[in-house]
């Protein structure tokens, strides 16, 4: 549960500075946004390695050092003194997160023969307490003593999370192992249509997750809003809120199908999203908690779907669908910015309208109709417990 939470911690906790940021750095909304984007970037371009390397090398053995080594591009940062610098730092972080997050599931389905879902439930929690602590805690104290110390104790926190880890976490018995034959094996999927459309589905669904929550940031700083940084903290509250609705589109993937859950979730989402266009602030939140649960129905749908896309490779296949989600990322928290310059928030919206009803196109059009029932469709997948797709990319709160 801490390494889960270490490993969100810092991921997405600039969110609710960028405008003050902006200001402080002269910079535009689309330009401050690389913060955002440089990390998940990192994410993308590290995550399809971690597998690798801890197969070789053992999953503490990358988890507990990743976990420590967090700490120094993070008080890095409270030290910067240039905009570059920053986004330097906020790339070293993203190259370590994968590290922790990637190594702890595969750590889970491995050392727990019973109880596994317990575990990983705990695991889940922790990220989901550690993107939302991140923002937070980096949103109120940079309201009272500046940005720098906002960072400076998150690379504290990191420190002693990664120590309780090293201390808590007992050696993985299985610490070398040859690489596993589909290691190599993502150019294959790419001849996989189903597959392949389910990633172009993850990418959508973190493009307008981390679109709408940067650029909200953006609109409920200005008139007639004008939050300060510390409330703009208190806003991700929403993300609790939408995590605990999240189970409802599991049960609705077991008793309907993919194919009819993610235009369901989506519509939710759509309608979220343009609640937020009315200027009264209540309205603003609920629109947000609303879309919210969409969107991590939606991804829930996603990443649950790849046991059925994937026939082989599954590990390779998972993956991919990272990569692809984590790109997805770095695009939504850049390309809205360029938007935002020429309409504002409701062009934001607008944008993420039309990904989202494309998102609904590439899952009709690809994804199979189950051919039995959904609940044992369900079944099935609770027999693979190898391919954890749903929780390897932490959760989708994260």
């Amino acid at each position: 549960m801490i390494a889960g939470w270490v490993a969100f911690l810092n991921l997405y906790a600039p969110q609710p500075l960028l405008p003050l940021l902006a200001r402080i750095f002269h910079k535009t909304p689309a330009r401050v946004s690389l913060l955002i984007t440089v990390s998940t970037l990192a994410v993308a371009l590290a995550a399809p390695f971690v597998g690798m390397l801890a197969d070789r090398w053992g999953r503490k053995r990358v988890i507990v050092p990743a976990a420590l080594l967090l700490a120094l591009p993070t008080v890095a940062t409270a030290l910067a003194r240039s905009f570059n610098q920053l986004l330097l730092c906020r790339f070293c972080q993203g190259l370590l997160i994968p590290a922790v997050f990637a190594a702890t599931v595969t750590y889970i389905n491995e050392e727990w023969k019973e109880g596994a879902g317990a575990a990983i439930a705990a695991y889940v929690s922790g990220t989901v307490l550690g993107g939302f602590s991140g923002r937070m805690v980096c949103a109120l104290l940079t309201a009272h003593l500046g940005w720098q110390a906002g960072f400076a104790v998150l690379g504290a926190l990191n420190l002693a999370g990664g120590l309780l880890v090293w201390a808590w976490l007992p050696p993985d018995r299985s610490v070398a192992r040859r690489l596993p034959p589909d290691s190599w094996g993502p150019l294959q999927h790419l001849r996989n249509p189903q597959l392949m459309a389910t990633c172009a589905a993850g990418f959508c669904v973190l493009f307008c997750l981390l679109g709408t929550f940067t650029y909200v940031n953006f609109y409920l700083a200005a008139a007639p809003f004008r939050l300060g940084t510390g409330a703009l903290g208190l806003l991700f509250v929403v993300y609790l809120v939408g995590a605990a609705t999240n189970p409802l589109a599991g049960r609705g993937i077991d008793r309907f199908g993919h194919r009819l859950t993610i235009p369901a979730v989506l519509a939710l989402s759509i309608a979220g999203s343009l609640l937020t266009l009315i200027h009264y602030l209540p309205a603003v939140v609920a629109g947000l908690a609303i879309f919210c649960a969409g969107m991590f129905g939606a991804q829930s749908t996603a990443s649950s779907y790849i046991g059925r896309a994937a026939k082989h490779a599954q590990a390779s296949a998972v993956g991919l669908y990272v990569t692809a989600y984590y790109i997805g990322g770095s695009f939504g928290s850049a390309v809205p910015g360029h938007l935002w310059s020429l309409g504002g928030w409701p062009a934001c919206v607008a944008l993420m309208t039309v990904v989202q009803v494309g998102t609904v196109a590439l899952a009709l059009l690809f994804w199979q109709r189950p051919s039995v029932a959904p609940s044992a469709l369900r079944q099935t997948a609770e027999a693979a417990p190898s391919l954890p797709a749903r929780v390897f990319l932490g959760s989708p709160a994260d």
